[in-house]
């Protein structure tokens, strides 16, 4: 059904942590989470000249030869937890504490459903 249609880029969706070594060469460990990568890089920081955490989108997001993983960790897990608390406010009318603008509860879907096919 689809003979010849090949996708044009590969994306794996995950976390690498790329070891560079003078003597063994570059090395790719592919992780599911930052916390793997960054205990990846702990774990192997002194055993290769420099390691890298690059992100899902290609990105290096941490270099050994520019800075401390111990100190990067701690401004990841800080910036984190700040994501994790800069949550729009919405004000439920069922005061539901797990209501979001882009998370509603359920009676206020079952609201915005109703109100758009009144509309219709």
């Amino acid at each position: 059904m689809t003979e010849g249609l090949q996708p044009t880029e590969e994306y794996d969706g995950g976390l690498r942590v790329k070891l560079l070594d003078d003597d063994a060469g570059i090395r790719e460990i592919p992780c599911s989470s930052y916390t793997d990568a960054i205990a990846v890089v702990k774990d192997r920081r002194y055993d290769v000249t420099a390691a890298k955490i690059i992100d899902r989108d290609g990105e290096v997001v941490f270099t050994s030869a520019e800075m401390d993983i111990d100190v990067w960790e701690s401004i990841w897990r800080r910036e984190k937890r700040r994501e994790a608390l800069n949550v729009e406010e919405r004000a439920c009318p069922y005061d539901s504490l797990s209501c979001f603008p882009d998370d509603l509860c359920v009676r206020c879907e079952i609201d915005t459903l109703q109100n758009t096919v009144s509309r219709d």
